[in-house]
């Protein structure tokens, strides 16, 4: 969008891979080819170098096996968050993909506490264990794990979202949004406007709401519903 030409690479078969659907994530990555960004797909970053002056980062195909050198200014690196769990481990803490907290957001040490990207929370509606990084979870469980700490009788069963922006494509994502669930979609104007279910066993386990906006607790409610739902139940849900 500044005008410098960019080269994006990345293990995955698209843009989003692990997330959207197949369909879809071809869609976004022929859409940023359109912006002038080359897009390397099923390839990884092997090294970077300083030659003649230069940065040089080295890229090796997953498919094809070859390398390549592509000559860069600046490098970006998305490398993905490790929880930082040593001192909670060295406390004697309970431990799993984060620190384990309760609906209290109290830690298996009852006086001390988690929030964030850090804490591992187990959500009601999906009955599951999650630990998500993204703002809306740091902010929500943050708070209440003042409140928490302050007397305050809470249970925490925030079902966070998260969200992005691609050019001026945008979304905003609640719940399981796994490319490996069954996706039901629901276009208004096909890859540009509409939702994307994730079910698992008849029941919607994630929303994505692309370019459908003030949607999210309505999505949230979906969630919670018990189905058993399909791709005919599902049409026109949402928006609501």
């Amino acid at each position: 969008m500044n005008g410098g030409e960019v080269v994006m690479t990345f293990p995955d078969h698209g843009v989003g891979g692990r997330l959207f659907p197949e369909e879809l994530a071809a869609f976004v990555t022929g859409y940023y080819r359109k912006k002038k960004v080359e897009v390397k797909t099923e390839s990884s970053v092997i090294g970077l170098e300083l030659r003649n002056g230069k940065r040089v980062l080295r890229v090796r195909s997953s498919v094809e096996g070859k390398e390549q050198d592509v000559v860069v200014d600046a490098v970006i690196a998305g490398v993905g968050v490790r929880p930082n769990v040593e001192l909670a481990e060295a406390a004697g803490l309970e431990v799993h993909d984060g620190i384990r907290v309760n609906g209290a957001l109290q830690t298996s040490e009852p006086d001390i506490y988690a929030a964030g990207d850090v804490a591992s929370f187990h959500n009601p509606a999906l009955d599951t264990w999650m630990r998500v990084e993204h703002e809306d979870n740091a902010n929500t469980m943050g708070e209440m794990a003042g409140r928490s700490m302050a007397g305050e009788q809470l249970s925490y069963d925030h079902l966070p979202f998260f969200y992005s922006d691609l050019f001026d494509l945008g979304y905003e994502a609640v719940g399981e949004v796994d490319a490996r669930l069954q996706t039901v979609t629901d276009w208004k104007d096909v890859n540009r406007e509409g939702v994307v279910y994730y079910l698992r066993d008849r029941r919607v386990r994630g929303v994505l709401l692309w370019n459908v906006w003030e949607q999210v607790e309505a999505a949230r409610r979906l969630i919670a519903e018990p189905g058993p739902f399909d791709a005919a139940s599902l049409k026109g849900r949402l928006p609501s």
